[in-house]
């Protein structure tokens, strides 16, 4: 009887489970376009991966990665990115597994992004500038070997992310009924608000709700948790040190690091400056989201950086 009763209890909390995981993705509908500008699509490997294109395509290229987490997308630009293509023809893939982009069931990997940044660079921009954020910034770094950028323009970028790899709670977050409900409570509106507060901005007031329910809708979309789940147990990591890599690459390089990154400090910055002899730009007040909190700042140090790339 017990037994009996156990079952139940399980079977109807199964049931509920569901019941929410449905009235969830719902209630996100489709996701608008991250960025104003030109919406095309790129096939690759048989995902459709969505981009937003601005700017005189006789201007100089500048190639826009987002970062990787749970609500990820190329909206991470947004405030950056119509400033930007006054000068430049911007280009902002959402990667494979986030934004618009196609989301299929696949064991995401940090090589499947390298590749992809690699694929998509050499078949969109020319001689492009490379802009990208936190782990991004490796999967650039990697690129970098096999496409010719003209500069690396990296933000906090970092290898590594989680301690190790747990192909098990990569397994539980991909379960079709459990995985998803736990991944919509790691999604939901108070965690996202949580996790930028924690480590994404220095004022989580610059946290605008339009941004957070964009986040929202795009963690929500069909298959969204695939390629997070793969974040979250560690398999979207490079094994790769990152100065080393840096010092190898004949392509210049500036790092721009909030003062008060603490999942990344700048401590890490100043080293992998000087082990890679690049130029570090410190953004005050701001974590890892300089570009975000202080676009202008940003934008003004990007371009500083960029003419003097012309010059050089």
């Amino acid at each position: 009887m017990k037994l009996r009763r156990l079952a139940g209890g399980t079977a109807a909390a199964l049931g509920l489970a569901a019941v929410a995981n449905r009235t969830l993705a719902g209630r996100a509908g489709s996701l608008d376009p991250p960025l104003s500008g030109r919406q095309h699509t790129y096939r690759w490997r048989g995902i459709d991966v969505s981009y937003t294109e601005a700017g005189d395509p006789d201007d100089p290229d500048l190639l826009l990665i987002h970062g990787v987490n749970a609500a990820a997308s190329s909206r991470e630009f947004a405030e950056v990115f119509d400033s930007l293509s006054e000068e430049y023809h911007v280009v902002a893939p959402d990667l494979p597994g986030f934004g618009r982009s196609g989301r299929p069931p696949l064991l995401y990997s940090g090589s499947l992004y390298a590749e992809f940044v690699a694929e998509f660079a050499r078949d969109t921009t020319e001689d492009a500038a490379c802009l990208a954020s936190s782990l991004s910034g490796a999967y650039a770094v990697e690129a970098a070997s096999e496409v010719e950028f003209s500069r690396l323009l990296l933000i906090c970028p970092t290898a590594t992310t989680m301690p190790t790899q747990r192909p098990g709670l990569r397994s539980l977050l991909r379960a079709p009924v459990v995985g998803t409900a736990l991944y919509n409570l790691i999604t939901s509106k108070p965690s996202i608000r949580y996790f930028n507060a924690d480590h994404g901005y220095y004022d989580v007031d610059n946290l605008s709700e339009e941004t957070l329910e964009y986040e929202w809708r795009t963690a929500h979309q069909p298959g969204a948790r695939y390629a997070p789940a793969s974040f979250i147990a560690g398999f979207l990591d490079r094994p790769i040190d990152l100065g080393k890599e840096l010092a190898e690459l004949d392509v210049p390089t500036t790092l721009f690091w909030g003062r008060e990154a603490d999942i990344t400090p700048l401590r890490q910055g100043r080293t992998l400056a000087e082990t890679a002899d690049v130029r570090l730009v410190v953004i005050d007040r701001a974590r890892l989201l300089p570009h975000v909190e202080h676009p202008r700042e940003f934008v003004g140090a990007v371009r500083e950086e960029l003419r003097g790339a012309e010059h050089e």
